[in-house]
């Protein structure tokens, strides 16, 4: 079992760069800069305040910019030139780990206004989530109250009125050591009404995050990938291809069960990997996460925070003073 304490030391320590990295992204994000500009700037941000790398401590993943109708699970891939644009809506998800804790937190950005309502509804949203979540808590009453929360706004654009809708099929989720997603044993707070019976329990960390949506509150995947990770339980199969076998190792010493993106293969020299990545993806060795859209035109924003339960107290230890 690991030691509580050392995971809380760890997981502060994440979130405090997290927020000083947070607070420069807020201030210097503007419409007009590449997407690989904004997320190199982060990540170098956070490289630098965690001053290890790799497994020690860093990224907890690849740093998320999705846009518009884009839910989650973009970065840039190399060569992606991609400008922000005044009209965009970005959510912007950092993780910052700390001997594998991972602080996961995320928020939204809008320049033009249209969809401040929407912004407003999702950080409600995560709020009511975080003020519910706690011990002995069951996770389907915890989603029917953020689906409240958020399907009670709605936005006017360009004179009609859209409802904002949680997107039904994205989730919180606890984080365990070097694993953003729970790995198999994980619990998911849906951001909907349902019989997960499930409760939260005592020493568990959540990260609570809401999508809201003006679209049809489902996302579907496509795209390109660009998020992928080690399977925490990966079989031992005979790899055929040499590009793989070492591409595995490397993926391996670097990243452990971490997320990774393409451009951090690229960063460690790995500039040809497709083949390689791809072959270890096919053999189910490697879990590659594709970009989550809802419907063309329809616009998506995130809130997140991670959350402690300690014993007496539930520490939202992402908080900061911006959200």
């Amino acid at each position: 079992m690991e030691d509580p304490e050392l995971t809380y030391q760890s997981i502060r320590r994440a979130a405090e760069v997290h927020r000083q990295v947070r607070r420069h992204a807020r201030k210097h994000i503007k419409p007009g800069m590449t997407m690989m500009e904004i997320v190199e700037n982060i990540e170098d941000g956070v490289r630098a305040l965690t001053e290890t790398t790799g497994l020690e401590s860093g990224l907890g993943f690849p740093t998320g910019v999705s846009l518009n109708n884009c839910a989650a699970h973009y970065t840039p891939n190399p060569g992606d030139t991609t400008v922000l644009k005044q009209g965009d809506v970005l959510k912007i998800d950092i993780g910052v780990h700390v001997k594998g804790r991972i602080c996961d937190s995320a928020f939204t950005l809008n320049f033009d206004h249209t969809y401040d309502k929407l912004l407003e509804a999702v950080q409600a949203a995560t709020n009511t989530g975080i003020r519910e979540a706690g011990i002995d808590v069951r996770l389907g009453e915890l989603g029917a109250a953020i689906q409240e929360t958020m399907e009670s706004y709605e936005v006017e654009v360009n004179g009609k009125i859209l409802p904002v809708k949680s997107i039904e099929n994205l989730s919180g989720h606890t984080i365990i050591p070097y694993s953003i997603h729970g790995g198999n044993r994980g619990k998911s707070v849906m951001l909907v009404k349902n019989d997960d019976q499930t409760k939260m329990e005592e020493g568990e960390y959540f990260a609570i995050e809401t999508f809201g949506s003006t679209g049809r509150g489902r996302a579907v995947e496509g795209g390109e990938s660009s998020h992928f990770a080690k399977i925490y339980d990966a079989p031992h199969v005979p790899l055929r291809l040499t590009s793989a076998k070492s591409l595995l190792n490397t993926i391996t010493k670097t990243f452990g069960t971490l997320t990774f993106c393409r451009r951090h293969l690229h960063r460690i020299g790995e500039t040809r990997h497709l083949l390689g990545l791809n072959h270890l993806v096919a053999q189910g060795i490697v879990q590659e996460y594709p970009p989550l859209f809802d419907q063309l035109g329809s616009m998506t924003a995130q809130f997140e925070h991670t959350v402690l339960l300690r014993p007496t107290v539930k520490e939202v230890v992402s908080r900061g003073d911006d959200y």
